[in-house]
């Protein structure tokens, strides 16, 4: 999930940082588009596929810095595509309404495909819905347990919630457990509140709600500009069933296209979500505890 950024992508993440505060009213004023059109901010479409790894125009050498151009192309299509693919939306190609509506949601930060929309393997199962990161990265056998830490600037309300998503992950798998520590330096998971470009091409906003790295980085954001709840809540998000997301990514799933896993990418507003067979089987099949 660190894997240096080519230039491509650096150029990416910029343009992403330029266009995010408006990229949200654009999406939706961008409604009906198709292939053909050339419509003033289309590039912003362009840009939130590429950041969660459906569009990728490194192959295409007959385009010239095509993310900040407004043709719907091909690629664009292409993209859209299986972006609609992936969230089980009719795959028309076309910028329609449901999947207008699915693009202006609050979401995990994690990309949803670490490459873009064309050849590479993915690790799908014939009757579940999960997927690993690249290369299937993991804890190492010798560190079944797991220390993590809350930063100086996590409210101590917010403790409980991520202590019970911790102990719900060591119950399903069966073979991790966790303590909390005070030291965060030296803990395996670091828990902190951010806000902003924290690096990678990653920023959080009213949109990200949080973002978590793949084994064994350890590193777990929630974004500040979020209306958290310990609990359920009207008009907020729960903090718990965001850490089990999170926690999910820390011990190797990548998002699932299961709608009921708690790893699928779109996470819901005033809901409380839990772990499903999907997850549960993820995480055994990760680590080969099926055996």
């Amino acid at each position: 999930m660190a894997s240096k950024l080519t230039f491509l992508n650096f150029l990416c993440v910029l343009f992403f940082l330029l266009s995010l505060s408006k990229g949200n009213d654009t999406i939706k004023r961008l409604q009906g588009c198709q292939k053909g059109n050339k419509v003033q901010g289309l590039h912003d479409v362009k840009l939130y596929l590429a950041r969660f790894g459906y569009l990728n125009y490194q192959h295409t050498p007959d385009h010239v810095n095509p993310l900040q151009n407004d043709e719907f192309d091909e690629g664009l299509e292409d993209a859209l595509k299986s972006y609609q693919n992936f969230h089980h939306l009719n795959a028309t190609g076309v910028l329609d309404g449901p999947t207008v509506s699915q693009m202006l949601m609050p979401r995990c930060g994690v990309p949803d495909k670490k490459s873009s929309h064309n050849d590479q393997t993915k690790l799908l199962h014939i009757v579940s819905h999960y997927e690993f990161f690249p290369n299937s990265p993991r804890w190492p056998p010798s560190k079944t347990h797991l220390t993590y830490a809350f930063g100086s600037n996590y409210p101590n309300a917010y403790v409980p919630p991520v202590d019970s998503a911790f102990d719900t992950w060591a119950s399903a798998s069966d073979y991790f457990t966790f303590s909390r520590v005070n030291e965060i330096t030296s803990s395996d998971l670091k828990i902190t509140f951010e806000s902003g470009d924290i690096g990678d091409g990653v920023i959080l906003n009213e949109t990200i709600l949080a973002y978590a790295y793949a084994p064994t980085d350890g590193r777990f954001y929630y974004s500040e500009n979020i209306n958290w709840s310990v609990g359920p809540a009207p008009n907020a998000f729960d903090l718990e069933t965001v850490a089990l997301h999170e926690i999910g990514h820390l011990l190797g799933l990548d998002h699932s296209e299961d709608q009921d896993a708690i790893m699928w990418d779109f996470l819901p507003i005033g809901e409380a979500k839990g772990l499903n067979q999907d997850d549960i089987q993820g995480i055994k099949a990760l680590y080969e505890l099926n055996n």
